[in-house]
């Protein structure tokens, strides 16, 4: 039996939902696909937002042989395959889903085919394709991030999935959403299973679906609702949020069910690597250290010892004092860049590697720090490093641990009030 979303899975840009950034009206990508003439390309995002569905529209568009791989299931063979095929046609698109998850010899593969023309990329992934694929590969595809869909998203595709219902003689009343909204997270192929879910258990010609019911049956059909593993990003979310919450047996509990599924366990020190800076921080700067030995310890040793590594890593990372004051200071100085907009850089912290800039006031007044080692405080010497109108602006908070304890008291000797430190 055709599941709900393939069923409904749109056939033209027109239909498609979502992405308006790249396939709207007057959009980069739609552009290139109405001129006909696309480039191998990478689409970067969350499961479930129409990677597939986009490069299926791109190759019916443009009336292009479509040939689909899948990374966890096909090697070089099936690549070299699908090259050879292509040679005896014309323009043809090779889709490879899960892209991340080819190594290096696989990517190679597919180098010289991409160079000549032979066939068009397209590559689907979950994961940053700057850490995973090769750069020899990525510098010949143009990377589009796709983004996770929204309530009025889910909206449109609750609707489409009610109207097709209708069509069968069903009559599909969803008078709550709410659950449905939180069980898919965002992913369109989680709410249409979902939905099929519901309707298939129920078995009637009027279903009403609201919170309790939509909840009811996809926890007890959960194994069915999951088949497509998409729980890989469930699991790796509870052991992130294990470790933020200081939960060493979470962490590790969270993190063997991963190892049994088979995990890729780069991806998994990959995340440890992030939270350390993301949720640590200052409050223990050596969590990063740790975090970047595993990912280095895990890349050379593999299954199965590799595990003892992660093990270690996740509960001193789990146990560790906690602080987001780096990665909100980041925040907070971007959010003040999308109000203000690129100001000028003061003349006085500029380089001025010319004659005319050194006319101009480049650098002048710049006072360098190193010159003031012997007074007091080591070093320092107040001058201003923010743009105009932005002085005494404070984008890092310092947390409560008792390591950024001494950075506050270090800031408010150097700074005195400016910052409010």
């Amino acid at each position: 039996m055709t599941p709900l979303a393939e069923i409904l899975r749109p056939k033209s840009l027109d239909d498609y939902i979502g992405q308006q950034h790249l396939v709207g009206q007057g959009a980069v990508l739609r552009t290139l696909i109405e001129s006909g003439n696309i480039p191998s390309m990478i689409f970067w995002g969350p499961p479930g937002i129409g990677k597939t569905t986009l490069a299926m529209i791109i190759s019916n568009t443009l009336h292009r042989p479509f040939h689909t791989l899948s990374a966890i299931s096909s090697g070089v063979k099936e690549v070299r395959e699908v090259i050879n095929a292509a040679q005896e046609e014309e323009g043809s698109i090779l889709f490879i889903d899960e892209i991340h998850r080819f190594n290096k010899a696989q990517q190679d593969s597919l180098l010289g085919a991409v160079e000549r023309g032979t066939i068009t990329l397209i590559g689907a992934t979950t994961e940053n394709p700057s850490f995973e694929v090769i750069s020899a590969l990525l510098s010949r595809c143009q990377v589009y991030v796709l983004k996770e869909f929204g309530e009025e998203e889910m909206r449109q595709l609750t609707a489409s999935a009610v109207r097709y219902y209708a069509l069968q003689g069903i009559k599909v009343e969803v008078k709550e959403d709410e659950a449905l909204m939180r069980i898919s997270g965002g992913d369109a192929r989680k709410l249409l299973s979902a939905i099929e879910l519901v309707v298939n258990r129920i078995g009637s010609n009027h279903i009403i679906i609201d919170n309790k019911r939509a909840t009811e049956v996809v926890q007890q059909n959960l194994a069915f609702y999951d088949k497509q593993g998409e729980m890989h990003y469930d699991i790796i979310s509870a052991f992130i949020k294990s470790m933020r919450g200081s939960d060493p047996n979470g962490a590790v509990y969270w993190l063997a069910r991963m190892i049994e599924g088979g995990e890729d366990p780069l991806f998994i020190a990959r995340r440890m690597l992030i939270f350390a800076s993301e949720d640590i921080g200052n409050a223990n700067p050596n969590a990063l250290l740790l975090a970047n030995a595993t990912f280095d310890a895990v890349s050379k040793i593999g299954y199965p010892e590799c595990r003892i590594n992660l093990s270690q890593c996740a509960c001193y990372l789990a146990c560790s004092a906690k602080s987001n004051a780096t990665y909100m200071a980041l925040e907070n100085a971007t959010s003040m860049i999308r109000r203000t907009g690129d100001l000028p850089v003061p003349l006085h912290i500029r380089n001025a590697p010319t004659k005319l800039m050194k006319q101009l006031g480049y650098h002048e007044g710049y006072k360098y720090a190193h010159d003031f080692a012997k007074n007091a405080l080591g070093g320092f010497t107040e001058q201003e490093y923010l743009p105009q109108g932005l002085e005494g602006t404070r984008f890092y908070e310092p947390g409560n641990t008792p390591r950024e304890q001494e950075t506050r008291n270090s800031l408010r000797q150097r700074w005195g009030g400016k910052y409010g430190y």
